[in-house]
């Protein structure tokens, strides 16, 4: 089994990462969940950088999050605190990725850091 780690190495955070991969999983992303642990994010992944289709939604969430986007080599290139039935978030400048985690968690990124993903063998 692999398990996949984000790391942003400027201020040495790293969270577990699970994976978003089909339409329907990005569609629901963190919808109905109660929470979402401290050390861990969601990665929602497009084909290419886009501001529209890397845009979330925060219908039906019970609780506020961190949303940081991705270019496509891993840099950080918006964040932002993104709140509950709130209708839409956009990045402001094109991203590849998003990455949904625990609010408290936002402070250890910034926009211009750029992150990396490890592989752990279990």
């Amino acid at each position: 089994m692999h398990s996949k780690f984000i790391v942003n190495p400027l201020s040495n955070t790293t969270l577990h990462v699970v994976i978003a991969d089909s339409f329907f999983s990005k569609l629901v992303g963190l919808m109905f969940r109660k929470s979402i642990p401290v050390d861990t994010c969601l990665i929602l992944s497009e084909r290419n950088e886009s501001i529209i289709n890397t845009s979330i939604h925060m219908l039906f969430m019970r609780f506020d999050i961190g949303v940081v986007w991705l270019s496509k080599d891993l840099t950080i290139v918006d964040k932002k605190i993104a709140k509950k039935w709130h209708v839409a978030y956009f990045s402001r400048l094109p991203a590849q990725h998003v990455i949904e985690l625990h609010p408290t968690q936002l402070e250890n990124f910034s926009i211009g850091d750029k992150l990396m993903i490890h592989h752990e063998v279990i």
